[in-house]
């Protein structure tokens, strides 16, 4: 049976940005109170994004412009997980990118070689990109069907907006995989065994007894499950009462917002 509101406080808190701590520029309610409470109260305060396009620097600066003050290293998102894996992991293959120039620039500053020629590529990695096209779909397709593998940052379809959403990185993902028939290789950001790693070794100690916080059933739940997490939906962003009807995992909480994280 699904609680609403946890009747206890845990050791650590993962909470997702986009429609679980804020919307746009704007926070939700209660965002700001909710965190410096629990950092009051003690406990490890980790955010996690899914969305490339900024820096860990650049998304603890808008916490703290927001009222939420934040180190960056209290932030993991997509991008530093895919440089973090890719340093790991690729030695020295060539990478054909499909990303705007913030994840490029962080790519190519780990020492990572990037590629825009097809015919070179080791490795096409998908990322959130509002400025994708026919030609770079085209170059994907080239560099997959000559052998390359496919990983990206993750399958989001849509990133939650105050007016509406923007079409993410899955939509991108599923545009490549009909035109090669290719199934994507490899996630890195959410809901993936890398990025849980990643957090359970952000918050340390309080691994064992963390509650992951987020807006996304498909990605959020599914990543508490992967680092053994107990895991809270709110209902600010991407998911709604009729669908968690529909989700045969039901996860342990399901807030309002951000603010019934507390303990009534």
């Amino acid at each position: 049976m699904t609680s609403r509101r946890p009747l206890r406080l845990f050791a650590g808190y993962v909470f997702d940005l986009d429609g679980t701590v804020y919307l746009g520029d704007r926070p939700l309610p209660g965002a700001k109170e909710t965190v410096a409470r629990l950092r009051e109260l003690g406990r490890t305060v980790v955010f996690l994004s899914n969305n490339p396009l900024h820096t860990r620097e650049e998304y603890a600066s808008k916490l703290t412009r927001l009222g939420i003050p934040t180190d960056p290293e209290a932030v993991v998102n997509s991008s530093y997980v895919l440089v973090r894996h890719l340093r790991r992991t690729a030695g020295g293959a060539r990478l054909l990118v499909l990303g705007e120039e913030s994840v490029r620039r962080e790519l190519r500053s780990a020492g990572l070689v990037l590629t825009e020629d097809p015919r070179w590529a080791d490795i096409v990695v998908a990322c959130f990109d509002r400025t994708f096209d026919y030609r770079k779909l085209h170059a994907a397709f080239q560099a997959i069907r000559r052998g390359a593998r496919f990983i990206a940052t993750n399958r989001d379809p849509y990133c939650p907006t105050p007016g509406g959403g923007l079409p993410d990185c899955g939509a991108i993902v599923a545009a490549i995989e009909t035109a090669t028939g290719h199934p994507l290789d490899e996630v890195v950001g959410k809901p993936s065994a890398i990025m849980a790693g990643v957090i359970r070794e952000r918050l340390g100690g309080a691994a064992q007894d963390s509650l992951m916080v987020g807006d996304r059933l498909e990605t959020d739940l599914a990543l508490a499950k992967a680092a053994g997490m107990a895991s809270a939906i709110v209902l600010t962003g991407a998911t709604d009462e009729a669908a968690l009807e529909r989700w045969p995992e039901k996860p342990d909480f399901v807030l309002e917002g951000i603010a019934e994280v507390l303990p009534a």
